[in-house]
Parts: C-alpha cells; sequence; structure tokens
C-alpha cells in the first residue's frame, strides 16, 4: 500500500461513489475497486458501505479517512518544502462564503490567474461553518470565513469588515418582522446567525424560514416580495442596479461582521498562497 492508495480511497470517501472517484481520477473503475478491496483486506475491515446510490464509510473506514487526512496533508507539505519553485505554481484551493465569492473575489481572482497563470486555483464557496470544517479535513488550503473563529488548530488574519443590512421590497417595521419570511442561507451561515440573533433580542419569531443555496436565489425572491435577508451592504450596492429592493440598517453589534483568512496552522505557506494573499488583501481594500 502506498498513498496513491490512500488517495484514491479518500476520494473514494469524498465522492461516496466508485465511478465519480475514478472519472475524478481517471483510473479504471475496476482498478479502483480493486485497490479498495486490498486495502480492506490489508486492514482486516470493512471500509464501505455498498449501496445502490454508492458507497458510505463504515465506522473503521472513518477512523481511517481520519489517518489518511494527515498522511495525504503531511505528503503534499513535505512536496512543498522540497520542491521549491522560483514562481507560483502547483495548486490551491480555497474555500469563500457565497456574498463574499460574488463581490470581492471576482477581480482578485482574475488579477491572481494574469500574474500567475501556472497555479492552479479552485474555488469552493459555502457556509462558514462548512468551510471551517474542510479547512481543518486538509480538503481546502485556506478559506474566507465570517469570524473570528476559535479553534486550536488554525490561524486567522483579518481580511476586510463588511456591514451589514436588512434587506426588503419595501419599508419593513419590527413589528411587521413577525410575519415575514425569512430568506437565508443554510444552516451554518453567519449572517443568517446574526439575523436570528438580532430578532431573538427584539423578541420577534418570524413564522416562515425558507433556506436558499445560492446568492442569486435569495436576491430574486427578496425582490419578488417573498421575503426579507440580512446580507452585507457591499453585495447589495453592486446588485442593486438589477433589483428594485431596499435596505435598512441595523443595531450595530448584529450589523458588523468581520471577514477572516483561516489556514491550519501547521500548513506551510506556500509562494503560491503566499502571492494569493497579497493579490487578494490589495484588490479588496481597493473595491
Amino acid at each position: 500500500m502506498d498513498i496513491e492508495d490512500l488517495i484514491i480511497f479518500r476520494t473514494v470517501a469524498i465522492e461516496e461513489s466508485i465511478s465519480k472517484a475514478a472519472h475524478k481520477l481517471t483510473f479504471a473503475q475496476s482498478s479502483i475497486t480493486s485497490k479498495i478491496k486490498r486495502m480492506e483486506a490489508h486492514f482486516q475491515s470493512p471500509l464501505f458501505h455498498r449501496h445502490r446510490y454508492g458507497v458510505s464509510l463504515t465506522a473503521q473506514g472513518k477512523i481511517l479517512l481520519s489517518y489518511t487526512n494527515q498522511i495525504v496533508h503531511l505528503f503534499k507539505e513535505a512536496e512543498k518544502a522540497l520542491i521549491c519553485p522560483k514562481i507560483p505554481q502547483g495548486s490551491l484551493h480555497i474555500g469563500s462564503m457565497e456574498t463574499t465569492a460574488a463581490v470581492r473575489l471576482p477581480v482578485a481572482l482574475s488579477s491572481f490567474h494574469e500574474q500567475y497563470p501556472e497555479v492552479e486555483l479552485s474555488l469552493k464557496t459555502g457556509p462558514t461553518e462548512k468551510l471551517v470544517k474542510m479547512v481543518l479535513n486538509y480538503e481546502l488550503d485556506g478559506a474566507l470565513v465570517a469570524g473570528p473563529i476559535k479553534h486550536g488548530e488554525l490561524f486567522q488574519q483579518k481580511v476586510i469588515d463588511e456591514e451589514l443590512v436588512l434587506v426588503s421590497k419595501k419599508d419593513e417595521s419590527l413589528k411587521n418582522m413577525k410575519t415575514s419570511r425569512l430568506l437565508v442561507f443554510r444552516q451554518g451561515c453567519s449572517y443568517r446567525k446574526k439575523l436570528e440573533e438580532w430578532l431573538f433580542t427584539e423578541n420577534i419569531m418570524p413564522e416562515k424560514i425558507m433556506e436558499f443555496g445560492s446568492l442569486e436565489a435569495i436576491l430574486g425572491c427578496v425582490n419578488a416580495g417573498m421575503g426579507i435577508s440580512l446580507l452585507p451592504k457591499s453585495v447589495v450596492e453592486q446588485v442593486q442596479r438589477n433589483y428594485s429592493f431596499i435596505y435598512h440598517e441595523i443595531p450595530y453589534q448584529f450589523g458588523k461582521v468581520t471577514t477572516f483568512f483561516i489556514q491550519r496552522k501547521n500548513n506551510i505557506t506556500t509562494l503560491a498562497m503566499e502571492k494569493f494573499l497579497e493579490t487578494m488583501k490589495e484588490t479588496f481594500y481597493k473595491a
């Protein structure tokens, strides 16, 4: 068994499908099936449950995945430490909140790609809670999240402050919000948490909540008069020309949030990451 076997096992676990893992790794499906069977024989334990929808980890498989994440990470860190390019190159896996990706990142990503075309940069969007877990599980090299984040294994640096505003189709009083529908991202979103905390202090418990997976869906539904949402003012100002909704300020303690870039403390800061952080900060503060 070698590092390739562990990478295959990890990919199958993440994709929850042998066929999807084979496609992603450009391996024959039979080859991956064979490698998984050899690993199960080696560990004398079943690593996956097989079912009609794909595969899922057994209890033993979950234990192995935890060690595999660390082993694969250390292997990649060894490569970074021993292979020192003079120009930024290699892969860089970045995570970001949906709103930050929509407004702050496009210019930074375009500038970075133009300056450092040898870097293969991928972007994964999601709520803060999910992104933190992905960084901790070595699935992302770093992520832009709402913070601060308190975790002993993470290093964080402030990127930019955001002002949150209440967005609606028409003027909304606190009294009316009791019957308003909240349009929010899924659980784990820091902006949603801020909105719920504010309404709780006002003794307001909205009757209806609708969850969405994208910023565009929330904006479209607010514009259609379906409900209210809490979003960064920078987002609202950028898209307002395309919509007819309005925004309202909320109390300071709920309306201010800071975006941080988080990384694992045991990560080596590669030249590619160093240049990405420089580019990001420069373009964010110009925005």
